[in-house]
């Protein structure tokens, strides 16, 4: 089933190289961009659009001038293609996904459009969990690419997807349930998303591509251990060292010396209680996950952290939203140069 999982993302247009070489970036992978709403031709698109969109779909790596997208009739449309090229010449430098990736997080990549780098985390994400049959991972993996609504009413932490939740709220499918939903005033077993569990995981096979199932991201809970698994498989894939990531409950460390929020609102709070400042009670009913990380090759680790563990935290924006930085697992590390 796993093999049949996020079609959608393309990974499959690409070449897997041997070992951590990552996603080899291919005209197949360049040229389904071009079937994309953004860059296709409608009804109404000029000559030159269409012509350009022709030979690109033809020659992926072709190189158009601005002389030649300012001939679109449509000025938006000649945006996106400038957009999109630029970050097509982004790809085919960098060679693989991975590194466009790095070359994007770290600041060396200009301006890049946050789907685009949503929809690289998605490929790689996809490659990384190949062959992995347990949906709960893949389930709680769409956190690292796609925006979480937090719901915690009766005690519950359901995650589920922020699009799909705004779909069925603006569409009236579900009425004044959507609009409650969103509000994270109506415990989501009651709408028409199925919260996954150990005894009905499997149904997420059919709906992978949906994006429309919940998890309980509660402490002890199957996608809260998950989701610690695939943070597991993230870091090794980019940097190569081993580490094990637990969920915990506290953070029982008198004398923690690194951290890593994993989104905006976690590092805040992390900073807030590191310089030893109090959090509200709204702060600290805001933080929905922690975990303790344990860096196996303590040789790569530097000098002052050996031996203490790394401590992650996640929490919801005050707007309930969660919206998750992978990036900050991979730049955030106290590791040496070089590792």
């Amino acid at each position: 089933m796993s093999e049949r999982a996020w079609h959608s993302s393309g990974a499959y247009l690409l070449n897997r190289l041997p070992g951590r070489g990552g996603l080899e970036v291919t005209a197949d992978y360049l040229r389904a961009y071009f079937a994309r709403p953004e860059l296709a031709p409608i009804e109404d698109s000029c000559e030159a659009e269409r012509v350009a969109h022709a030979r690109l779909v033809d020659d992926p790596y072709l190189q158009f001038s601005v002389q030649e997208l300012s001939e679109f009739e449509d000025a938006d449309a000649g945006e996106n293609y400038k957009v999109f090229l630029a970050f097509r010449d982004l790809l085919v430098a960098s060679k693989t996904l991975e590194k466009a990736y790095l070359a994007i997080v770290r600041g060396e990549a200009g301006n890049v459009p946050p789907l685009f780098v949503e929809q690289i985390v998605h490929a790689i994400l996809a490659s990384i969990l190949h062959g992995q049959t347990d949906p709960m991972r893949w389930r709680a993996a769409e956190i690292f690419f796609r925006s979480q609504n937090v719901s915690t009413d009766e005690g519950q932490l359901m995650l589920a997807d922020e699009e799909v939740v705004e779909m069925f709220a603006e569409t009236g499918g579900m009425g004044g349930l959507g609009q409650l939903v969103m509000e994270a005033a109506t415990p989501l077993k009651q709408v028409e998303l199925d919260v996954l569990d150990e005894d009905n995981k499997d149904m997420y096979w059919e709906r992978a591509e949906r994006f429309d199932t919940v998890v309980d991201f509660r402490f002890t809970q199957p996608a809260n251990d998950a989701f610690a698994r695939v943070i597991e498989h993230w870091i090794n894939h980019f940097i190569g060292i081993s580490v094990r990531v637990q969920p915990v409950q506290r953070i029982d460390d008198e004398r923690w010396v690194w951290y890593t929020g994993l989104d905006a609102q976690a590092s805040r709070l992390m900073n807030k209680l590191f310089e030893g400042a109090e959090l509200s009670l709204d702060e600290q009913v805001s933080i929905i996950g922690l975990f303790r990380m344990d860096i196996l090759d303590q040789q790569s680790v530097i000098e002052r952290v050996r031996g203490n563990p790394v401590w992650l935290s996640m929490a919801q924006s005050p707007d309930g939203k969660l919206n998750m930085k992978p990036q900050n697992l991979l730049l955030n590390l106290p590791l040496q140069r070089g590792s």
